[in-house]
């Protein structure tokens, strides 16, 4: 499966066709939260419906709670705090972030994160499936790092080791890619700035081969 995972438009989708055009033939595409910047959202639509291959999404800490009810409603997927298996891969995922100094509009404890996870990977590791986490926050000591240091989620990053793929985005400054263990992890950077990743997983008997590919300018 070739995916294309994009995070932070921000609620501008000017950066979304040369995006596409780089990533060339998808089969899936995956929104890492902050489709919009506080709102509308109807940017959030707009954003869905540049894609013609299915969409799956989790809401940031910069999209209004409201967003989950346009998610619901849109062609996407709305995968916060929710499941979704395609073929032999497992996609879970929760929206959010852990909390800010900013106190931004969709922020969760980190005790409820780990709860919210907890529950969605336990039902997916028996699964046999390959399991990509889609969070907009990515786990704490890992693709998060800023100028006063590491600043994701400590409840994520408790699912290292446990999921074969983390896709997130968030901070901005720490576009990346780092092997923890078995788990993959991928910040894929702001798409209003033309970032993305395109990821291909292919899975053989109980191992899966993720390879991914940072596109954009």
């Amino acid at each position: 499966m070739r995916i294309l995972a994009i995070s932070d438009a921000h609620g501008d989708c000017s950066c979304i066709a040369p995006i596409l055009k780089e990533a060339g033939d998808i089969d899936l595409v995956l929104i890492a939260g902050d489709l919009t910047d506080f709102g509308p959202d109807e940017k959030a639509e707009e954003l869905i419906n540049m894609f013609d291959r299915p969409v799956i999404a989790v809401p940031g800490n910069c999209d209004m709670r409201t967003i989950l009810g346009t998610l619901d409603s849109s062609k996407a997927i709305n995968l916060h705090n929710s499941s979704k298996s395609i073929g032999d891969i497992t996609f879970i995922g929760l929206g959010g972030s852990n909390p800010t100094p900013f106190n931004t509009e969709f922020e969760l404890e980190e005790d409820e994160i780990e709860s919210n996870l907890e529950r969605l990977v336990k039902e997916a590791e028996g699964s046999g499936n390959t399991i990509v986490l889609l969070t907009h926050a990515p786990p704490f000591g890992t693709v998060d790092e800023i100028p006063i240091g590491h600043v994701g989620s400590k409840a994520i990053e408790k699912f290292l080791g446990r999921v074969d793929l983390i896709v997130c985005g968030h901070i901005h400054e720490a576009r990346g890619v780092m092997k923890c263990g078995r788990t993959v992890v991928v910040n894929t950077g702001m798409a209003c700035e033309a970032h993305g990743a395109l990821i291909t997983i292919d899975k053989n008997g109980d191992a899966s081969r993720i390879d991914v590919e940072l596109i954009g300018a």
